[in-house]
């Protein structure tokens, strides 16, 4: 069992009035800790959340044929289905859906593949309610932020709805943290994003000087996004971050 702080909260089983209590977003908590998903459960709810909470990957991904929930909470280490199969294919199917994932494991390595298999963002056991419920409403709002419709850079086209990315009449094929940062990118035309910016709003992790990880995601992505004998969609502003141009 993976451990959670009850420091900012008493415990307190008491009944409480859900009719009044599960109006807002839709969380479906998935994870074998059967006192975590009470406890999750218990207090989402009290925060105007519903909730709803199972305990194995194969339940997760029968609940998640359907669009069920507004975000998602998702432990690693699941019975029948582990939590990085969970991730692929819920991700195949519903490619919006903001996905936070709760775990023991705190490897570097863990973290970096389930981010890149689509996770939005990863919180590590024991963890501080109030830090998990700060990052449920950010991801909430950079979800609903989102514009509808397809954001288009010069011939560059994305349709978050069917999760697919156009340059022209050519397809562009994306892993899940690709399309992540190009929709960022998108979102911002023009504007020039430093890496600190994009370590924060697209890996949800601090600023580290000695890290690469965005300047190689972006030659990733260039050498998807920018063919020979296309303009150049994707700029280095030197010693700044990047630019994606409109022209």
């Amino acid at each position: 069992m993976g451990g959670f702080s009850y420091e900012e909260y008493m415990a307190d089983d008491s009944q409480t009035d859900e009719s009044k209590l599960s109006t807002g977003p839709k969380i479906l908590v998935v994870d074998d800790d059967i006192p975590l998903g009470k406890f999750l459960d218990r207090e989402l709810k009290r925060r105007h959340f519903s909730v709803q909470v199972c305990h194995d990957g194969e339940t997760a991904c029968a609940d998640l044929q359907e669009p069920i929930c507004d975000l998602l909470i998702l432990d690693l280490n699941l019975p029948k289905m582990n939590g990085m199969s969970v991730l692929k294919q819920v991700r195949l199917s519903q490619p919006r859906l903001p996905i936070l994932v709760l775990t023991a494991r705190n490897r570097t390595e863990d973290l970096v593949l389930a981010l890149e298999q689509g996770a939005d963002d990863c919180l590590i056991k024991p963890f501080s309610f109030l830090e998990l419920l700060a990052r449920l409403r950010s991801l909430l709002r950079r979800n609903s932020a989102l514009p509808a419709g397809a954001p288009k850079a010069g011939n560059l086209t994305i349709n978050h709805e069917e999760h697919c990315v156009m340059r022209g009449e050519r397809r562009i094929e994306l892993t899940a943290r690709e399309f992540v940062l190009l929709e960022y990118l998108m979102n911002n035309v023009g504007k020039t994003i430093s890496r600190m910016t994009l370590m924060r709003d697209v890996w949800n992790i601090n600023f580290d000087s000695t890290s690469n990880i965005v300047d190689v995601y972006m030659k990733y992505l260039r050498d998807k996004i920018d063919r020979d004998g296309e303009v150049k969609l994707i700029r280095t502003v030197r010693g700044v971050g990047y630019v994606l141009s409109s022209d």
